[in-house]
């Protein structure tokens, strides 16, 4: 669903896993957790991800001996930070956890994540190439892909009508490009960005960058965006277009303002994860039946794809329920009914089979909060271009393994880069050096 890595001020996971001694804190991890005969196994799970409260009320109906205490402690970061600071009182953690793809080298390298490898044999086919590759690290499995976030070009397709192009024409940055000034004489911006990290990872993703790597045993890292070809590529190319004034720098993303925009057309686009349109069908409304779907334009034009977002849920290595616990996310994320129910309550799928269903191919309509369906997209079959995306996602690309630190960070070595004061180039050349001086501070090998 939502990927808000970008949001400002939330606070940072305090303990890098590589170096926590707190790794195993209690628990083989191969128990039921059952206890007396009769008596419910509780599972606590921390979840954000609102269609899981349809799962759990399906599982527990499957499963009475199992009650599931699921709780929102906070989105992404919020979560992560408590998640760290139980793991290092030794106490409080919960049995099940939903970790973002970005998030998990972080805490499996710890071993704070349960490695569920051999329970996983021949589950390959069954997920998208960019999800299965983002659970997994070191060739191990470290959780159940929840929904994916593969990039597609959302556009607003009477304001690119109105400039006189045909945005699903669009396949190369350079037609971007060319395609963001047209879009400008008219009045609007061609998209936005105030400075967002998950953004700026995932393009780089798309353009082929491979600036971060960490050996297998988690003790060597290398930061290399200042010399990765393809990350300077998209620095400089995002570089112009904030220098020409092409994008909206100012309008934060996620904010009322920022639906706003996308209403009155003044934000006529948004490069971003297939879990966008439930957002826009909810918090942009009155955009219904303007909208389209397009792939996502590339560097060079050739069919590719970045994950932006999505997460896991992952078994943490403190409890002393895990096969409760391991029970709980097969169904959420492997058993049909239980991936059915996410899916129809607006997650985008992290499953193939889904993917190719007629019934996710040929859908035109977003179903709003409302339960009512809304022809956001103009009676496109809009899953098409994204089940595509989902296929077309690279492998390959690695996270830090203090990915969140670096995330929280980002903002404060680029923010001058958006509001003019600054060149992008010199941000991020900053925000590594940061990245450097912390991944060194936490033990860490660093080229």
């Amino acid at each position: 669903m939502k990927f808000t890595a970008a949001k400002k001020g939330l606070a940072l996971v305090a303990g890098l896993a590589m170096v926590s001694s707190l790794a195993a804190c209690g628990g083989s991890g191969s128990s039921s957790g059952a206890s007396k005969s009769g008596e419910k196994t509780e599972l606590s799970v921390w979840a954000w991800e609102p269609t899981l409260k349809g799962v759990v009320k399906k599982f527990e109906a499957k499963n009475p001996d199992i009650k599931i205490k699921l709780q929102n402690v906070g989105t992404n970061t919020k979560e992560y930070t408590a998640l760290d600071n139980a793991i290092q009182a030794g106490s409080g953690a919960p049995d099940v956890a939903q970790i973002e793809y970005y998030a998990i080298p972080q805490y499996a390298i710890g071993k704070h994540l349960m490695d569920i490898t051999d329970k996983t044999n021949g589950f390959k086919g069954f997920y998208s190439p960019g999800t299965w590759a983002s659970v997994q690290w070191g060739g191990k499995v470290y959780g159940l892909p929840m929904d994916s976030g593969p990039m597609a070009f959302f556009y607003n397709k009477d304001v690119f009508d109105k400039a006189g192009v045909d945005a699903s024409q669009i396949k190369t940055w350079d037609e971007y490009y060319e395609a963001a000034k047209k879009v400008k004489a008219v009045g609007s911006y061609i998209t936005s960005d105030s400075g967002d990290a998950g953004f700026y990872d995932s393009m780089v993703w798309l353009a082929g960058g491979h600036p971060f790597k960490t050996s297998a045993d988690g003790k060597n890292v290398t930061l290399n965006l200042t010399g990765d070809e393809r990350a300077k590529e998209f620095t400089e190319f995002w570089q112009k277009m904030i220098s020409e004034g092409l994008i909206d720098t100012k309008t934060a993303g996620w904010s009322e303002d920022w639906f706003k925009a996308m209403t009155d057309g003044s934000i006529a686009s948004l490069l971003t994860g297939a879990w966008m349109p439930a957002n826009l069908a909810n918090s942009a409304a009155s955009g219904a039946g303007k909208w389209r779907v397009a792939p996502m334009p590339t560097l060079d034009g050739k069919a590719t794809d970045a994950e932006n977002g999505g997460s896991s849920l992952g078994i943490i290595s403190s409890t002393k329920k895990a096969d409760a616990a391991y029970k709980f996310i097969e169904f959420a994320n492997h058993d049909s009914e239980g991936v059915s129910t996410r899916v129809k309550g607006g997650a985008f799928p992290a499953d193939t089979k889904t993917m190719k269903s007629s019934e996710f191919l040929d859908a035109s309509t977003v179903k709003n909060s409302d339960g009512q369906d809304v022809e956001y997209f103009g009676g496109q079959k809009y899953n098409e271009v994204l089940a595509q995306a989902a296929e077309s996602v690279s492998t390959g690309y690695q996270f830090l393994p203090f990915e969140v630190y670096a995330r929280g960070k980002y903002g404060d070595f680029t923010g001058k880069s958006f509001t003019g004061d600054a060149k992008l180039t010199d941000g991020i050349a900053a925000w590594q050096k940061d990245m450097v001086s912390y991944a060194k501070q936490q033990g860490f090998e660093v080229k």
